[in-house]
């Protein structure tokens, strides 16, 4: 990974994790310990999910930008498959509560977006090679 893409990954992940705490606690309260638990199963998934689309995009930026915009398409439809899959696998489970899960996942998933834009706008990468050749006769 670049420097750019780590620092982009820290931008995403703090806030994500502060939001996770935050609905685990309101979990707790509202739920007990099943919620709790739900709400922590849900900001790991929503972590772990976004973590791996940002390393095959990184991955991908080192092939080309088709490449990279293609990672990103896919990634982003499989998470969202991915996260939609188990909202409706862990609709009857005991183990924890089900609610939880959802609401917990829905909020890392806005807090993890919303870092990541903040995170990519403070960047300020370039998008035009200012030492970049034009194509064509000079």
């Amino acid at each position: 990974m670049q420097a750019n893409d780590i620092r982009l990954l820290k931008g995403a992940a703090i806030p994500t994790v502060l939001v996770g705490l935050v609905v685990v606690v309101v979990a707790a309260l509202l739920a007990g310990a099943k919620g709790a638990l739900g709400a922590t199963i849900g900001a790991l998934v929503v972590c772990v999910f976004f973590t791996l689309g940002i390393v095959a995009i990184s991955y991908a930026s080192r092939v080309s930008p088709m490449a990279m915009m293609t990672a990103a398409v896919v990634g982003y439809a499989v998470k969202i498959l991915m996260v939609m899959a188990l909202l409706k696998a862990f609709e009857d489970v005991t183990a924890f509560e089900p609610r939880a899960f959802g609401w917990g996942a829905v909020a890392c998933t806005v807090a993890w977006t919303v870092g990541e834009m903040r995170g990519f706008m403070k960047l300020k990468m370039l998008y035009v090679d200012p030492d970049g050749r034009t194509p064509g006769p000079r």
